[in-house]
C-alpha cells in the first residue's frame, strides 16, 4: 500500500506592522450596480459531423425547420438528418450600465448529443432575461474548449468539446432602464458582513469627505447619502469613494481540502496551549494466489488456491508533546511544525485540538 505523502501546509500572514489595506470597490457591491443574466436558444451549424443525431434530438431537427422556412425555405414533411447541427444554449451576462450596440462575450453549450461544437458557428441568436425580453442577440463563432479523436477502437477526449465561447459574440439591443443620476443615496452590501469592516468603512469615508455621509446600518450594509458628498453627480461621487483604501477585519479560519492535503489559515488564528499524542497504523493486505495442477497424464483439473497474508504495522509516532500557546500565526505554525508530522496527519491533528476547543477559528473542511 502507498502512503500519500506529497501534501502541502501552506499559511498565509501579514507583516504585524503593516496590516493589508484594500480599496472599497474591493469588498462592497454598490446597490443598483449589478448584472443580468441572459439566456437563449439556438443552433451551431458547420460541424464537422459532430452535430446532434435528429433521432436522439428531435428538438434540433424542429428548430432547423424553423429557421429554414424563415429563411424562405420550405421543408414541410422532408427529412434531412444532417449531423453538422447542435442544439446549443446560449448564456451571457449583460454588464451594469451597458449601451446599446457593446459587444458581451457569451458561452454556448450542447444540450443534445452532439460530440464537440469546435469549428461551428452559432446562427442568431436572441438572448431573454428573466423578464422575457430581448437585450442582446448573439452569432459568431464558436472556440471550443477541448478536442476529441476517435478510432475504431480507441477515442482520447482533451478537455470539454461540447462546450466554448464566443469572445464579444452578442450585441446589446435593449438596454436596462435605470437612472443612476436620480440616487439620492445609494447602500454599500459587504460581500463578507462583518461589523468591524462595515465600522471602518463608515468612518474612511466620512474623513475622507469631511462629513456625516456615511452610516452603518448593520454588519453588511453602509448607507452613503449623495447629497451630503458635495459633489457633482453620484457618479463622481461613487468614484471618489470606490478607491478610499480600508483594513477589512476577517473572522480567523482554517480551510481544510481533503483532496489535495492543502491547509490554508488565516491571520487570526490562535491557539491555546495543549498536548498532544499521535500514531500511525498500516493496514496490509496481499494476495498470492496459488495454481496447483495435477501430474502428467493423471486425472483431475487445475484449480486456484487462494493465499491471503494480512497484517498490522503499527508505525512510530510522537510521544505526548505540548503545543505551545500561540499569540501570533507564525507562532501557531511554528508549535505545529515542532510535532514534526506529516502535512496528513496534521489534518487530523488540527481536527482533534479543535474539538478540544483550543483552536480558536473557524475549522471548515472541503
Amino acid at each position: 500500500m502507498i502512503r500519500l505523502v506529497s501534501l502541502f501546509l501552506i499559511a498565509l500572514w501579514t507583516l504585524p506592522t503593516a496590516a493589508a489595506e484594500v480599496r472599497i470597490k474591493d469588498l462592497v457591491e454598490f446597490d443598483g450596480v449589478r448584472g443580468n443574466d441572459l439566456v437563449g436558444y439556438g443552433l451551431v451549424v458547420g460541424l464537422n459531423g459532430t452535430g446532434d443525431g435528429m433521432r436522439n434530438a428531435p428538438f434540433t431537427e424542429e428548430m432547423m425547420a424553423n429557421i429554414l422556412e424563415r429563411l424562405g425555405v420550405n421543408v414541410t414533411g422532408e427529412q434531412f438528418r444532417p449531423k453538422n447541427v447542435a442544439a446549443v444554449l446560449v448564456t451571457a451576462t449583460l454588464p451594469p450600465f451597458a449601451r446599446t450596440g457593446s459587444q458581451i462575450d457569451v458561452t454556448v453549450s450542447a444540450i443534445g448529443d452532439a460530440s464537440s461544437l469546435m469549428g461551428g458557428t452559432l446562427v442568431m441568436t436572441p438572448l431573454t432575461a428573466a423578464d422575457g425580453v430581448i437585450y442582446a442577440v448573439s452569432q459568431g463563432t464558436v472556440l471550443a474548449g477541448g478536442v476529441i479523436a476517435k478510432g475504431d477502437a480507441a477515442s482520447v477526449t482533451q478537455g470539454v468539446p461540447t462546450a466554448g465561447i464566443i469572445p464579444s459574440g452578442a450585441r446589446v439591443e435593449r438596454e436596462i432602464d435605470f437612472d443612476f443620476t436620480q440616487l439620492s443615496s445609494i447602500r454599500l452590501a459587504l460581500r463578507t458582513p462583518d461589523f468591524t469592516t462595515a465600522g471602518r468603512i463608515e468612518q474612511a469615508i466620512n474623513r475622507d469627505l469631511s462629513g456625516r455621509v456615511a452610516t452603518m446600518l448593520d454588519a453588511g450594509t453602509v448607507l452613503v447619502d449623495i447629497a451630503s458628498t458635495r459633489l457633482r453627480s453620484p457618479a463622481h461621487a461613487m468614484g471618489r469613494i470606490e478607491n478610499i483604501t480600508v483594513e477589512p477585519q476577517r473572522k480567523a479560519r482554517v480551510v481544510v481540502d481533503q483532496s489535495s492535503g492543502t491547509i490554508v489559515m488565516g491571520e487570526d488564528v490562535r491557539i491555546s496551549r495543549v498536548a498532544v499524542s499521535q500514531g500511525n497504523l498500516t493496514l496490509r493486505i496481499e494476495e498470492s494466489p496459488l495454481v496447483v495442477q495435477p501430474n502428467p497424464f493423471a486425472p483431475g483439473e487445475t484449480i486456484v488456491v487462494p493465499r491471503t497474508n494480512a497484517g498490522i504495522q503499527k508505525d512510530p509516532g510522537i510521544a505526548l508533546a505540548e503545543v505551545p500557546a500561540g499569540t501570533s500565526l507564525s507562532e501557531v505554525v511554528q508549535g505545529l511544525n515542532a510535532l514534526g508530522v506529516a502535512p496528513r496527519d496534521m489534518i487530523d491533528i488540527l481536527k482533534s485540538i479543535k474539538a478540544a476547543g483550543a483552536l480558536h477559528a473557524e475549522f471548515i473542511v472541503r
